[in-house]
């Protein structure tokens, strides 16, 4: 298995295998520290039963604090079922709305700003294989940002390295590949500008 050109073999080990992945290096089945992965992901599939069966939106946000690794804002709310890989890289500001059936994988690392609105069944993917049919089952992270006051409208997939701007809103059923600038409403697939929003 050839590795990329700017990642030598003696620099495997050397680094946190979450530092790696946050820097968006390729990661490994075989890499001697992918354990941690494992005991993450464990851990937030035995965590996610308890969040899902969650009664009210106080146990949603204790036991998806729990996930996350912090406390969620009490002026944000998610709704059930809530779905995520890894849970640990991700981190929600305040007066966050998250619609039911959302799915986060969020190795690379998600970052929701103040004031976002996520409709149901919104799809936030940071992780992609490489085009190498010999290397596919590689993890490449990079991290999604959705910008202060942000608008993903239902069954949205945001694609990783986008970050949406603020004040944007991205239209239901849009894939978006690219940064979504601020200000401009996009929509289709691949998402693109329909039109820009003029501020009051």
């Amino acid at each position: 298995m050839k590795l990329p050109e700017d990642q030598p073999a003696s620099s495997q080990d050397n680094r946190d295998i979450f530092d790696r992945m946050k820097a968006g290096k390729p990661i490994r089945l075989d890499d001697p520290q992918y354990y941690k992965v494992q005991e993450v992901v464990s851990r937030t599939i035995k965590l996610s039963v308890e969040l899902n069966i969650s009664t009210t939106i106080d146990q949603i946000r204790e036991r998806l604090s729990e996930i996350v690794g912090a406390p969620l804002d009490e002026s944000s709310t998610v709704f059930t079922p809530f779905h995520t890989n890894f849970g640990r890289f991700i981190h929600i500001g305040k007066n966050v709305f998250i619609n039911h059936s959302c799915s986060f994988l969020d190795m690379g690392g998600i970052i929701i700003e103040d004031h976002v609105l996520l409709g149901p069944k919104v799809n936030l993917i940071t992780e992609n294989h490489p085009t190498d049919p010999a290397d596919r089952r590689a993890l490449i992270c990079r991290p999604i940002v959705i910008k202060r006051n942000a608008w993903i409208g239902a069954a949205a997939t945001i694609l990783p390295g986008v970050t949406v701007g603020e004040n944007a809103i991205v239209a239901a059923g849009a894939v978006v590949s690219k940064d979504v600038p601020a200000n401009t409403i996009v929509g289709g697939v691949p998402a693109k500008i329909i039109k820009h929003i003029e501020l009051s």
